[in-house]
């Protein structure tokens, strides 16, 4: 009886060991992907274009402490090379959206009776008028918006969140700026605001360089 108890508890303690071991296996494995996944979403916000099978082998060849196999004057040829085609392409595709938002801005005006442009080439359109206060450039204003490129993606929207924001009036883009001011407390408009008056040629998150941007903006209160 006593020989069969001294085994289970063996039995029992290879049994744990194991456990462990393979437990903390998982947690390394787990632990290593989300590093990779954090540096990979991190990287993913920059427009660069990687060959990931590359990538990953220089990642490992740093982590190894070998040597990159390039002398550094021709690995910074190398990457200089490579920013100036990647530079390159996002000019020409900073050039197609303005081409493509000029388009637009021309067939919207022509189009919608209900569309009207200022001097700066801001277009708006009123859904609804409301009776509140103007705000200046220098007052904080609280608003409701959604807003879309021309393809009708939404990248950004106070309503799908749920929750207005707050913000002084000139210190967002100038399309903004501009817009809100033509804007009484209570009143939703659409704006549709060309490149030069948004984020110009550089590329913003979501937002691809050269683009037209559509909002609709319900002004709440003029603080």
């Amino acid at each position: 009886m006593k020989k069969c108890m001294m085994a289970l508890v063996a039995g029992l303690f290879i049994a744990s060991t194991t456990f462990l071991n393979a437990q903390n296996m998982d947690v390394k494995d787990n632990a290593s992907y989300l590093i990779g996944y954090s540096s990979g979403s991190q990287l993913s916000g920059i427009p660069y274009e990687f060959d990931v099978e590359s990538f990953l082998k220089g990642v490992q060849a740093a982590l190894e402490k070998k040597p990159s196999g390039f002398e550094p004057a021709e690995a910074q040829r190398i990457l200089t090379e490579w920013q100036r085609s990647l530079q390159q392409k996002a000019s020409e595709k900073a050039a197609e959206n303005k081409e493509k938002g000029k388009q637009f801005l021309a067939e919207n005006l022509k189009n919608d009776k209900g569309v009207k442009q200022t001097a700066s080439g801001l277009q708006y359109k009123v859904v609804k008028e409301g009776k509140g206060a103007k705000p200046k450039a220098t007052d904080e204003v609280l608003v409701h918006y959604t807003g879309k490129l021309l393809d009708g993606t939404v990248f950004d929207s106070s309503v799908q969140r749920g929750e207005p924001i707050s913000f002084p009036l000139n210190g967002v883009i100038a399309g903004w700026t501009e817009g809100l001011q033509l804007m009484r407390e209570g009143s939703v408009y659409m704006l549709y605001i060309p490149s030069e008056l948004a984020y110009g040629d550089g590329d913003n998150g979501s937002i691809p360089a050269g683009s037209t941007l559509i909002f609709e903006v319900e002004l709440i209160k003029v603080n």
